[in-house]
């Protein structure tokens, strides 16, 4: 297997381990299974590495490709040497192999080409030579022709010959190239006359930094000011610097040939070789933009797939609104519309009617929790709510990409009767219940936890969120009766046609009883069954294994250990007691390994468990609008984003604010059992409001010194879970008073 040798050593693993993962890649495994059912192959290595592999793999295919191509190239013009095949065997990048490629690169007509055709080409070799003294006025003579009528123009077509030379030499072109690595610098102007349109670049109106430091966020924010017109931009180490290394490879004398190099030297400098390694640098810095930029945003997206759920509960949900009054529907616990309404919580002589609306679908509904969309009017929609003292938690939902779900053809396909206002509220209500299956409905980039998604490679983008979705899913697991056809189109081993037949056998048989069952479905076959099986659980199932982790393929040896236990299947599950009396080495083979075995007794110790946390109500700081902040102020926000340079924390005011990396303590940015997380508790102090750009800036760093609010800075803790106030019943009538006490305390 081609490139195992290379990928083991630069990622620091064994051969075999390399070879093991590419062998299941050809096979048809996905990443999620390789990591959960094939350890005892891969020596236990997680889904990044697993990943790592993949990407190296596929770098080096296009390396070997483009390579095959270019000795393909050369042999065909009749130009392969050994010492160049060799030069071409001992390349390790695709830059190296391009520079060597180029003087053999087919190209358009160039000042040297025509200099070439001209017959200069034998005084440009003479003067690069060096030798002597020679009389180059009067040798230039010689070479005048209908073509080239004077000395001098005899000599500059030989200067641009040595030009074009040098900029296709593999050995200038690598060693300007590491000189732009250590001293290049991105410089970035205002173009003049763009200075009020470009205020939102002002820090880069005239901004300077080693392009070995500048972080992504920089690079990507100075070249959309770039694209948009508004800024210059260069990036170039100092002239003299590659002038004086060009003159120590080419200057081999001092005499009448010199000046005539060094002028060649300067004009391939600035006219081929500054222009042509600005291109690549420009490219390459974007490439590491883009690459840190997806890898922030995948980053956030994984810990806001893995949000945690409140579970099945019955969710009165409330997209709010001020003019257009709040949409309200009612979900039962597994997120099906049961009613949908809307009330104008916020014109005082409609509050009663309100009021009145909500305690009905509450009796209605049997409903345990409030969903509401911390969009336009939630805060103030939340305080509605809080005041009718119901005794039910109350949940701000963050609603991003609600709007875009309600307007898409998966909503219309689900509520092909309702408008785009009632379908955003059931999206806020199942937020709540399941964040993961709601999202997975969501284009990522709408979710708005990314930085400068729109900027980077779209391709590159997509291909690294689709790859954290599926990890998400498949690490929380499916119920393969309730899933969405969305949701299961994430599920390893199956596409979203697969996904629309399990749905659609679903309808037609009923819920499934057995994953076996899952062998009917049309066009799953066995290979995506062994990828998929394992993922998908059901609930009182005929076999009780089918409700856990543990694949199919496995399932005769939890039998065999359940009956060496001398217990029914059923009591071994769920039971730490009984399976830490089993001994592994009894059922290692040479197809099932102690990693296997492992991973089978930590799920049957707890089957099927959910690796997400319980949703926490959260209480806001009694402001509304940035008019209400104040700096010195400490107050709880919510982790909403998370950057390179720095958090963004909600703290109830319609516009987050920015925490800078170097106001948050360094137990966040050191310890990975600390680090920031999204959708965080934190106390935060209010270092600055600007009310003129609408930005806030924010410290956690000096929260936690303390500050002013009428109270303390609490410590950096997550905020629990709120106590149920006392359910006032002083505004009910008799019989609903009666109904309200009976629920409390029994009859």
């Amino acid at each position: 297997m081609e490139f195992v040798q290379d990928i083991a050593g630069s990622l620091n693993i064994r051969p075999q381990q390399v070879e093991a993962v590419l062998s299941l890649f050809e096979d048809g495994a996905t990443i999620p299974f390789i990591a959960r059912y094939r350890k005892d192959k891969t020596g236990a290595l997680d889904e990044v590495m697993i990943a790592k592999i993949q990407e190296e793999a596929k770098s080096r295919k296009e390396f070997a490709d483009r390579k095959a191509a270019i000795e393909k190239s050369i042999t065909e013009q009749g130009k392969m040497t050994p010492e160049l095949q060799g030069k071409l065997d001992k390349a390790k990048t695709l830059s190296e192999l391009e520079d060597i490629y180029l003087p053999y690169k087919p190209k358009r007509k160039t000042k040297a080409s025509v200099a070439r055709e001209n017959g200069l080409e034998p005084l440009a070799d003479l003067l690069l030579k060096q030798e002597g003294d020679p009389d180059l006025e009067a040798i230039a003579q010689t070479y005048l022709n209908d073509n080239v009528k004077s000395v001098d123009e005899a000599l500059q077509g030989a200067r641009d010959i040595i030009a074009e030379n040098v900029n296709e030499n593999a050995e200038a072109r690598n060693g300007l190239r590491k000189l732009f690595e250590n001293d290049a610098r991105l410089e970035s102007k205002v173009v003049p006359g763009k200075e009020e349109d470009a205020q939102k670049y002002k820090d880069y109106f005239d901004f300077s930094e080693l392009i070995k430091t500048v972080p992504s966020h920089r690079i990507l924010a100075i070249l959309r000011g770039f694209l948009e017109g508004m800024l210059r931009i260069s990036i170039t180490p100092v002239e003299e610097d590659a002038l004086d290394r060009l003159d120590r490879q080419f200057v081999t004398a001092s005499n009448t040939t010199t000046p005539h190099i060094r002028k060649a030297l300067k004009d391939s400098w600035k006219r081929l070789l500054q222009p042509s390694l600005e291109t690549e640098f420009r490219t390459l810095l974007k490439q590491r933009a883009d690459e840190d930029a997806i890898q922030v945003f995948a980053e956030n997206l994984r810990q806001l797939l893995l949000s945690s759920p409140l579970g099945s509960k019955r969710i009165l949900a409330i997209d709010p609104g001020y003019r257009t009054g709040c949409k309200v529907v009612c979900l039962d616990e597994k997120g099906e519309l049961k009613e949908t309404a809307i009330m104008f919580v916020h014109e005082s002589g409609r509050a009663a009617q309100s009021e009145y609306l909500v305690r009905d679908l509450i009796t209605k509904y049997d409903i345990q929790a409030f969903a509401i969309g911390d969009g336009t009017a939630g805060r103030e929609t939340e305080m509605f709510i809080k005041k009718l003292n119901l005794g039910l938690p109350v949940f701000l939902v963050n609603e991003d990409g609600a709007s875009v779900y309600s307007a898409s053809e998966t909503a219309r396909q689900e509520f092909p009767d309702q408008d785009v206002t009632v379908r955003g509220a059931v999206s806020i209500g199942r937020r709540l219940m399941d964040p993961l299956a709601e999202l997975v409905k969501i284009d990522p980039k709408s979710i708005g936890v990314g930085q400068y998604q729109h900027d980077v490679n779209q391709f590159r983008l997509k291909e690294k969120l689709d790859q954290t979705v599926v990890s998400c899913v498949n690490m929380v697991g499916v119920n393969l009766n309730t899933a969405s056809k969305h949701l299961l189109s994430y599920v390893s081993g199956i596409n979203s046609t697969i996904a629309e037949n399990i749905v659609q056998f679903r309808n037609e048989n009923g819920r499934f009883k057995s994953r076996k069952q899952l062998l009917k479905v049309s066009r799953l076959g066995e290979k995506a069954f062994e990828q998929s099986a394992g993922f998908l659980r059901i609930k009182e199932a005929e076999h009780p294994l089918d409700a856990t982790g543990v694949h199919p393929e496995s399932y005769h040896i939890v039998e065999q250990m359940a009956a060496d236990l001398k217990v029914e299947l059923q009591v071994l599950i769920g039971n730490p007691d009984l399976v830490n009396q089993i001994d592994l080495k009894k059922y290692i083979t040479t197809q099932i390994g102690e990693h296997t075995l492992r991973d089978i007794l930590n799920e049957l110790k707890k089957p099927g468990l959910d690796p997400r946390s319980e949703a926490q109500q959260f209480e806001f700081a009694q402001i509304f609008s940035i008019e209400d902040v104040q700096a010195g102020t400490v107050v709880p926000g919510v982790v909403t984003n998370l950057t390179r340079f720095g958090a963004f924390v909600d703290i109830g005011v319609k516009q987050d604010g920015l925490v800078h990396v170097s106001e948050i303590s360094q137990d966040y940015i050191t310890d990975p059992a600390e680090k920031l997380k999204l959708n965080q508790k934190v106390m935060v102090k209010v270092l600055e409001v600007d009310m003129a750009r609408k930005r806030i800036s924010l410290s956690i760093k000096q929260a936690e010194e303390g500050g002013t609010t009428g109270g303390k800075a609490r410590p950096r803790k997550e905020v629990k879970r709120q106590e149920k106030p006392q359910e006032d019943l002083s505004n009910l009538n008799l019989n609903d008073a009666l109904s309200a006490l009976k629920k409390k305390f029994g009859k």
